[in-house]
């Protein structure tokens, strides 16, 4: 089956960097999209960046500038990078699939705790 295992979540001070990974179980390239989602505390998920297979990125007001999506296909490897993080970041990380076919997965999250 496929699945996303999200990785590199911690905690940061303000200002730092952070680097999340998810693996994928078979070729990313297969997938039509992939995408970052959070869940602040006590909020609803949200989009926070997406990459086509061809490369084509989203980004939301919030980490423009700030959040990075790449991916590396040899690796089956999503990333998100995230720079100057504030404490409104502070969430748990989702990774997210979809492929040609409508189907879509989710990794198991990983926390991201920006406190000073």
């Amino acid at each position: 089956q496929v699945q996303l295992v999200e990785s590199g979540g911690g905690l940061v001070q303000p200002g730092e960097s952070l680097r999340l990974s998810c693996a994928a179980s078979g070729s990313i390239f297969s997938y039509s999209a992939m995408a970052w989602y959070r869940q602040p505390p006590g909020k609803q998920r949200e989009l926070v960046a997406s990459i086509t297979k061809s490369g084509v990125t989203t980004y939301v007001n919030s980490t423009k500038g700030r959040f990075t999506i790449s991916r590396d296909n040899a690796k089956n490897t999503v990333y998100l990078q995230m720079s100057t993080l504030k404490p409104e970041d502070t969430a748990v990380y989702y990774c997210y699939a979809v492929n040609s076919y409508y189907n879509t997965y989710w990794g198991q999250g990983t926390q991201v705790t920006v406190s000073s």
